[in-house]
């Protein structure tokens, strides 16, 4: 699910002081390869900024904790997820500037993903460093069962477009040099995903499985999971919408959902 591995970035103000985007996993090559970069620089790190609670990009903030004493240790809080990495965290909130000298990196919540999703803008570069919002020649899991939510996505995707950046650099796979037309691809693959989600509700299927089974053709049964995660992302939008109602595991279009009940009828 990450491709090549994470992207991590440092970034060294003109005062020799340094923050790091995203923690990795505590590999000890990563660890080993930072100090290199910094020791290189005559600099010394003061931040670790993480997009988002995931494990790949949170759980090596330990670590990098332990080798930089006295480093802040940063991100947006996720209440029941942050405490996991066994760390003390300091809270980033939407809008704060982080100061690098006379660097300035903006803070922007971009929930969707999940809760705690932020994004880091530099306005003068017009750069973002954009988590696991948007990865090249790929689509986004949105992580329905923990807190994932499309709504919040769609309109993280629309915010980060009116940044009008030059260039993004993801947390997996290469940096995006197009980011206009890497931003409207996403939000009209999620269009089309939607479309075919209530075509697949309209036509009788009920159940997350059979959704994505006619949805992810000859998909490798290893991402069928995350397939599925979309799937139940983009129906508990359409119920936020109005278009589509849940019981007990089974779905149904909102208008169609009243005469099922009242008949009984099998959704099986």
């Amino acid at each position: 699910m990450t491709g090549r591995g994470n992207n991590t970035y440092l970034i060294i103000g003109s005062g020799g002081d340094a923050v790091l985007i995203d923690a990795g996993v505590g590999d000890p090559r990563h660890l080993a390869d930072l100090q290199a970069e910094l020791d290189r620089r005559s600099a010394r790190l003061t931040r670790l900024l993480v997009t988002h609670g995931h494990a790949d990009h949170a759980s090596g903030a330990p670590a990098i904790a332990a080798a930089h004493p006295g480093v802040r240790v940063q991100k947006l809080p996720w209440r029941g997820v942050d405490d996991a990495a066994g760390v003390g965290w300091e809270a980033l909130a939407d809008g704060e500037e982080v100061r690098l000298g006379d660097e300035i990196l903006r803070v922007v919540h971009t929930p969707g993903h999940s809760p705690d999703h932020l994004v880091f803008w530099d306005p003068v570069t017009r750069v973002a460093f954009t988590g696991d919002l948007v990865v090249r020649g790929g689509s986004v899991m949105i992580h329905a069962s923990r807190g994932g939510k499309l709504g919040q996505y769609l309109s993280s995707l629309e915010r980060v477009l009116q940044l009008g950046a030059a260039r993004l650099l993801p947390a997996h796979g290469d940096p995006i040099d197009d980011p206009e037309a890497i931003l409207q691809e996403y939000l009209a693959h999620r269009r089309m995903r939607e479309r075919q989600v209530a075509e697949a509700l309209a036509a009788g299927r009920r159940t997350v499985p059979a959704i994505a089974d006619s949805i992810y053709h000859g998909l490798d049964p290893a991402l069928l999971p995350a397939a599925r995660e979309n799937v139940q992302a983009h129906l508990e939008k359409l119920k936020d919408d109005g278009r589509a109602v849940e019981d007990n595991g089974t779905w149904t279009t909102s208008s169609t959902s009243s005469t099922s009940t009242a008949t009984g009828t099998s959704t099986n």
